[in-house]
């Protein structure tokens, strides 16, 4: 993964969103060799889905779909695209993603910018087979009913993802998170259920750092009530800890990366407590280790995603939290990944 690091460290020379599209277009691009197998120790079971490893992708760095096959050839076990809205939008005014590299955070608002349901349902058609695929849905910045922008995706895509994730959480379109509160989440979630009777695909739930233990309950409630099938812990931060140190760290955004570790392993552990293994939790923010991917599972989680670290350690990363986290469960006496969820609790 030498080259593909080398590469990581080039793209930090250009400005963020620069950076970010011409990723795209190498993982596109480039003939990339598949990734070493996986350790057997690895590989486990989350909602349903067989993972060769449990460490994911977090959506918004493939947001339409276009890098499918060159992200599944990188050693993750599982890969999320988007956020997908109904209808194209491009997004907010540029610029609208910070890269915060004394603090080794991203700041970003986007506004799920991407080129549609139809566009992204038509990649996914070509998506290569034997990897895990996951499909994460927003809702139009201008639609009043956004309920029914996820009825709408959720419909498009059947068939076409190994599981779909309704993203209630992002801070950069207006109203969005409101649907977090308990009435909303019954319409949203009651209407959700109606459109996918009879399908198995597995829907998750992305939530927001920003909630109080008590507001997670709800949710976490809520989400059993309707049956969904887990819950996607956390998305990005409007909180801004005093150690931020980059000039950019007041920019207006959503914040990822290290400094959300501690807000999203609280929220983490608030939705495990309150679950107690009756849903499966899959951990994001701030993940950048095999320590922390392991700290995480032990406190909950079945699985976990990264993001913003890569944009730090390049791909290389994958492999070497893989690789840590087989060694802490061996020397700790676990034979299965599925054994040491909720350990730590």
């Amino acid at each position: 993964m030498a080259l593909t690091d080398l590469g990581a460290a080039l793209l930090r020379t250009l400005d963020p969103e620069t950076a970010h599209r011409a990723a795209i277009l190498a993982l596109r691009a480039l003939p990339l060799p598949a990734a070493r197998a996986d350790d057997p120790l690895l590989a486990t079971r989350v909602a349903g889905l067989s993972l060769p490893n449990p460490l994911g992708l977090a959506a918004g760095l493939d947001k339409n779909g276009e890098a499918l096959r060159g992200l599944s050839r990188l050693g993750f076990g599982f890969v999320e695209c988007g956020s997908v809205t109904p209808r194209p939008q491009p997004g907010n005014p540029r610029p609208r993603l910070f890269r915060l590299s004394e603090d080794r955070a991203v700041i970003n608002r986007m506004g799920f910018n991407n080129a549609g349901l139809e566009a992204f349902a038509a990649r996914l058609a070509r998506r290569p087979a034997a990897a895990v695929i996951g499909a994460n849905l927003g809702a139009n910045k201008d639609t009043e009913d956004k309920a029914a922008d996820y009825v709408a995706g959720l419909k498009r895509l059947k068939g076409l993802a190994d599981y779909v994730t309704v993203n209630v959480s992002s801070p950069n379109t207006p109203g969005l998170r409101d649907l977090q509160g308990r009435a909303a989440l019954d319409d949203l979630l009651g209407r959700l259920a109606e459109a996918r009777a009879g399908d198995p695909t597995p829907v998750f739930l992305k939530i927001a750092p920003d909630l109080t233990g008590a507001e997670i309950g709800l949710i976490v409630e809520a989400a059993l009530d309707h049956r969904i099938d887990g819950l996607i812990v956390s998305n990005t931060t409007l909180d801004r800890p005093d150690s931020l140190r980059s000039p950019q760290r007041n920019e207006a955004g959503g914040l990822s990366g290290a400094p959300l570790r501690a807000r999203a392993m609280a929220a983490l552990r608030a939705a495990s407590e309150v679950s107690a293994g009756r849903l499966p939790l899959i951990a994001v923010g701030g993940v950048d280790s095999g320590a922390e991917a392991y700290a995480r599972i032990r406190a909950g989680a079945s699985a976990v995603q990264v993001y913003s670290a890569l944009v730090f350690e390049g791909p290389g990363l994958v492999g070497r939290i893989k690789r840590d986290l087989a060694a802490r469960l061996r020397a700790d006496g676990f034979s299965t990944v599925g054994e040491a969820v909720g350990t730590g609790r």
